[in-house]
């Protein structure tokens, strides 16, 4: 079933299925940033100018972190100062590195997210788990 949030943004009413968004960016300064499917055109609230639908936004994470069905696998990744929550089973390539680098890039967003198991071993290890689990192919 479909988790449709009604979100004011730049002066615009949208109408978003949170079921179809791949990818969610916590920054520092408070802001969450997503990015809308088929459009790379990124979605910026903070608590500081739009609080109701902020705390929407917190309230569908804390729902989904950590969640596995047959159609999420969510992750979350520390990377580049950022805290980003992403649904791996919207990931179509991972590139392992000799130096156990894993490399993948976000659907709809040209940002590629890089982990290794000294940065982010939690992460990186559900990464793997995720990618065997999935594929049947084992990275390493």
């Amino acid at each position: 079933m479909a988790y449709w949030l009604k979100l004011l943004y730049e002066r615009k009413e949208y109408v978003v299925n949170f079921d179809r968004i791949n990818t969610f960016c916590y920054e520092k300064n408070g802001r969450v940033t997503f990015w809308l499917p088929d459009s790379a055109m990124p979605i910026v609230i903070s608590p500081q100018n739009n609080l109701q639908d902020y705390q929407k936004i917190l309230e569908f994470l804390e729902s989904v972190e950590g969640l596995e069905s047959d159609n999420s696998h969510w992750v979350k990744i520390n990377y580049d100062r950022n805290e980003y929550v992403i649904n791996l089973t919207c990931i179509s390539s991972f590139c392992y590195e000799a130096n156990g680098r894993i490399t993948f890039w976000l659907p709809d967003v040209t940002i590629p997210i890089i982990i290794n198991p000294t940065n982010n071993p939690e992460s990186y290890q559900k990464v793997l788990h995720y990618v065997l689990q999935a594929t049947g192919y084992p990275l390493a």
